[in-house]
């Protein structure tokens, strides 16, 4: 399984930091959906699905959190805690985020509008459509 991880550019001096984001430059898509998720319960984890279509990066903008990958074949552990990096999801990944810090903010910028249909939320259809997928 690959993990892509995109590294964006920082610029700072005394006065702090700053990250700007560019879709299909800094970003690998348009830009259609940005969202956030925080004060998220210790012990809670969020995602169980996978998409069809849509790709997405989250950053950890504050704190940190673990991401579970699952392509149907592999899994991954990868911990997002620096706000100038972005994990890459494919659509057909599975996903859960987990063992979130107290103060944890996860950004995620998606290609795609929010489309229920395009969500695969029980995990043997998502293996099916992996391997649906292999087929072709």
């Amino acid at each position: 399984m690959e993990i892509k991880m995109f590294q964006f550019q920082q610029h700072g001096d005394h006065r702090g930091q700053l990250v700007a984001l560019e879709e299909n430059n800094d970003v690998p898509f348009d830009v259609k959906r940005v969202y956030y998720i925080y004060d998220t319960g210790k012990g809670v984890r969020r995602g169980f699905h996978a998409h069809k279509c849509l790709k997405q990066i989250l950053i950890a903008i504050k704190g940190e959190c673990k991401i579970h990958l699952d392509s149907g074949y592999e899994t991954a552990e990868v911990l997002l805690n620096k706000p100038y990096e972005g994990l890459y999801i494919s659509n057909d990944m599975w996903r859960e985020m987990y063992d979130f810090s107290e103060d944890a903010v996860l950004l995620v910028l998606a290609s795609e509008l929010y489309d229920e249909d395009d969500y695969i939320r029980d995990y043997q259809k998502f293996i099916q459509f992996v391997d649906n997928k292999g087929e072709k």
